[in-house]
């Protein structure tokens, strides 16, 4: 239970700052703004084990916090381009 909340708070933490360093208006509700930020810290940190060279299967790695960040601006970027 805990691990869910505290997902649930860092991905709200780096959904904002997601949208706050986005160049532009970035219009998203705020259980939009949670599912970007957690979106975001696991789009990092599978880049982050596709790098390392780790197995995809060793399951998904914490991200850092400013790997999560541009894990979600990079969501926000390919959001935008495709729809």
């Amino acid at each position: 239970m805990l691990n869910l909340l505290g997902a649930i708070f860092s991905g709200l933490i780096v959904g904002v700052l997601a949208r706050y360093f986005y160049p532009g208006v970035v219009a998203m509700g705020m259980l939009m703004t949670i599912l970007l930020g957690i979106g975001g810290s696991v789009l990092a940190s599978v880049i982050a084990g596709a790098m390392s060279g780790e197995d995809y299967r060793s399951g998904v790695h914490r991200a850092g916090c400013l790997a999560s960040i541009l894990g979600a601006m990079a969501l926000i970027f390919i959001g935008r381009h495709l729809f």
